[in-house]
């Protein structure tokens, strides 16, 4: 081994490689040359072992030439993305996995409930006054929606089957968060017995967009049969993707909104009272998002066309208090025959008004329009009120006013 004139040996450098890398004879091992990026990815293994006994260690031999110095920098930098200091080249691919497992790319798609975030509410179902109340408390860990990594929340709320804008509700949005606190109760009117049997309450949480459509973040859905009445039930519920609705539904009984209507016959005055009280949640039919609602009845068949009855107009709502009462003339026996067709209308100005929902009570009606009838013969002389809904299409009506 020859040394330049003024040049010391560099025999630490043999060492260091020897004690870092791999302590004992300098040796080629295939883990360690697989991660040396200067290595031709195409160099078979078998090469390397039986050419690496003469070839490989002449770089490393101490000859004092400027251009191994690189070298030694390079391996060292290796060394320490390896861990040389008490880490095996084996154990570094575990390692390096790690991260993987918490950064996960596709981790709002997975299947943990919690990529979505939780929603806690609570629901009473006021058998009394058909009322279903669902107080809207608080979400976490929601899904980021926005740019800055946060979400602009909101809540509402659907009745299926029958999904349509007539029953939606929903809370206020809450800016910038991804665990908003609402503390809000929305309330459903007019829900009878029979809906809680039948039907189920989607709740959904969306991202508020002003310059796009609202986003979807996740949905939870509760069958009302769940409930009991007037027991106030707790949930803590993680989200779900969203389901897909039932295409299958009969359109011609798409929701439209509610109607209270009590019905009385008076042994005095030889005749049957029909009160038109209340609608609620109505389908609502004009550009402002509200409706000019009011109503109309007959008690058919009508041969005389007389029976016709209307409501005065409610402007700009979809939550209109009547409380007005009509009088049809007619004997008890006589009433087993007659259907009482009760239409909602939105009133327009200089153009036709616009059918908002009906329904129809009488010997040939079905569930609690059949029931409320039939109570009104049985019982004269006293007020019975029942909330009924209004489906989008109705048998054998007029649909013009």
């Amino acid at each position: 081994m020859t040394l330049r004139k003024g040049e010391k040996m560099t025999i630490s450098i043999q060492e260091h490689m020897a004690i870092d890398v791999c302590p004992g004879p300098i040796k080629p091992i295939k883990q360690i040359s697989d991660y040396f990026p200067r290595f031709p990815r195409g160099l078979p293994a078998a090469g390397g072992r039986s050419s690496g006994s003469a070839p490989r260690p002449t770089p490393r031999q101490p000859t004092g030439d400027p251009a191994e110095h690189p070298r030694h920098e390079e391996e060292e930098d290796v060394d320490q993305l390896f861990g040389a200091h008490g880490t095996t080249p084996a154990e570094q691919p575990a390692k390096s996995q790690a991260p993987e497992e918490v950064v996960d790319p596709e981790g709002y798609e997975s299947d943990d409930c919690t990529a979505l975030g939780t929603l806690d509410f609570s629901l009473l179902y006021d058998q009394e006054n058909n009322a279903l109340h669902c107080t809207i408390n608080k979400a976490k860990g929601l899904k980021p929606m926005d740019h800055n990594g946060l979400a602009d929340p909101y809540v509402k709320l659907h009745l299926l089957p029958g999904a349509s804008k007539a029953n939606k509700l929903r809370t206020k949005t809450l800016r910038n968060t991804l665990n908003p606190t609402w503390n809000e109760t929305l309330t459903y009117y007019g829900i009878t017995d029979e809906d809680m049997i039948r039907k189920t309450l989607r709740i959904s949480v969306c991202d508020e967009d002003k310059f796009r459509h609202n986003e979807f973040i996740g949905e939870t859905r509760i069958p009302l049969k769940k409930l009991k009445p007037n027991q106030t039930k707790n949930f803590n519920i993680c989200l779900e993707k969203q389901l897909p609705i039932d295409k299958t539904e009969d359109k011609s009984l798409e929701e439209r909104g509610r109607i209270l209507i009590s019905l009385k016959y008076s042994s005095q005055k030889q005749g049957l009272q029909v009160g038109i009280l209340r609608c609620a949640h109505l389908a609502a039919m004009d550009a402002n998002g509200y409706s000019d609602p009011y109503v109309k009845i007959y008690l058919k068949p009508d041969e005389d066309k007389k029976s016709k009855h209307k409501t005065a107009v409610k402007k700009k709502t979809l939550n209109p208090e009547f409380n007005e009462e009509f009088f049809y003339e007619i004997k008890h026996g006589d009433l087993a025959k007659k259907t009482l067709e009760v239409t909602v209308w939105d009133y327009d100005i200089g153009k036709s008004n616009d059918f908002i929902g009906g329904v129809v009570l009488g010997i040939n009606a079905k569930g609690e329009r059949l029931k409320h009838w039939f109570d009104c013969l049985k019982n004269k002389d006293k007020k019975i009120e029942r909330w009924h809904t209004l489906t989008n299409e109705l048998p054998g009506a007029v649909l013009s006013d």
